[in-house]
């Protein structure tokens, strides 16, 4: 093996998760080149190959272990859903120093025109595949955040208790002013008044669909890949595409063709958003916390309308 100079700690490392993949395929894997790549903020990533096989591998401090049982989990979930492609897991788990998650090598590209058409499409498949209550039957993360997923019936309760409350009690800790955090919660004691009149389908969602976990094949063939998988409202999906940007306006055209969205979904939008933004605060720091505050405050003069 001829690792690159930012290879991990040490080629044993790479050697155990090469037997790791052998293990799963049935087949001998001794990797020839080991190169990093780029784009991640969390994880560590690399492309593996041995001159006729390559993978995809991300790296992290043994601690990650749940975080990539997680991921796995949300692309098996998406993969058997078999409506939008996503990455394909090869094999996680440990090593002596690290926690390693291998998927398949894909060469990806931006999404044009006709890609974002084609995964406007499919993400509305993906949408109609739905679940017997709003949750998932794991807590994962979003990013590197803790999410909490356990189960309930009524989807405003689960948003106010799963997503905000504990993305609120963060931030507090995380230096935020107490007087914004107690409008935060102001929101989820009354967050019934963005639903009066809506009662959205327990759909399974990406989860964490910003534009950068979304690419296409050389072919055009969309793939969607880092999910943070849960059963909601499959307004919060759309929400986070329009909330950074980067989608072609082909996708937002095709999806609403394939499925009209409510004529409430701009006055939630922003209640979808918050709970991105206030997690890119306590990951990330203050520079989202004037979002944060722009967000709270509107929401709340909607809902004391």
């Amino acid at each position: 093996m001829t690792p690159d100079a930012l290879a991990p700690e040490s080629g044993a490392e790479f050697d155990a998760i090469a037997a790791a993949i052998a293990a799963l395929t049935g087949t001998p894997f001794h990797p020839r080149t080991v190169a990093s790549v780029g784009g991640g903020s969390i994880h560590r990533a690399w492309r593996i190959d041995d001159g006729r096989r390559h993978y995809f591998v991300k790296t992290n401090a043994l601690a990650a272990v749940p975080m990539f049982a997680a991921e796995a989990q949300g692309l098996q979930a998406l993969a058997a859903a078999a409506v939008v492609p996503a990455s394909t897991v090869v094999t996680l788990g440990r090593t002596s120093t690290q926690a390693f998650l291998v998927l398949e090598y894909l060469e990806l590209t931006t999404l044009d025109p006709a890609g974002g058409t084609r995964l406007g499409a499919a993400l509305a498949q993906l949408h109609r595949v739905t679940g017997n209550s709003y949750g998932w039957d794991d807590d994962n993360f979003i990013g590197a955040t803790p999410q909490h997923n356990a189960p309930h019936p009524v989807w405003p309760h689960f948003f106010g208790e799963r997503r905000l409350r504990p993305q609120l009690q963060l931030a507090l800790q995380n230096g935020m002013d107490k007087s914004l955090v107690a409008k935060g919660y102001a929101i989820i004691e009354r967050i019934g008044g963005l639903f009066i009149d809506y009662r959205p389908a327990p759909s399974l969602l990406h989860g964490d669909l910003w534009s950068g976990n979304a690419a296409q094949l050389r072919d055009g063939t969309p793939v969607i890949f880092d999910p943070a998988c849960y059963y909601g409202d499959r307004e919060a999906d759309i929400a986070m595409t329009e909330l950074f940007g980067g989608f072609p306006t082909s996708f937002h055209a095709a999806y609403r063709a394939a499925w009209p969205l409510d004529s409430g979904y701009e006055t939630r939008k922003p209640l979808y958003n918050l709970y991105h933004i206030l997690n890119h605060f306590n990951l990330f720091g203050g520079a989202y916390l004037g979002q944060a505050q722009r967000m709270i405050d509107r929401l709340l003069a909607e809902l004391r309308r």
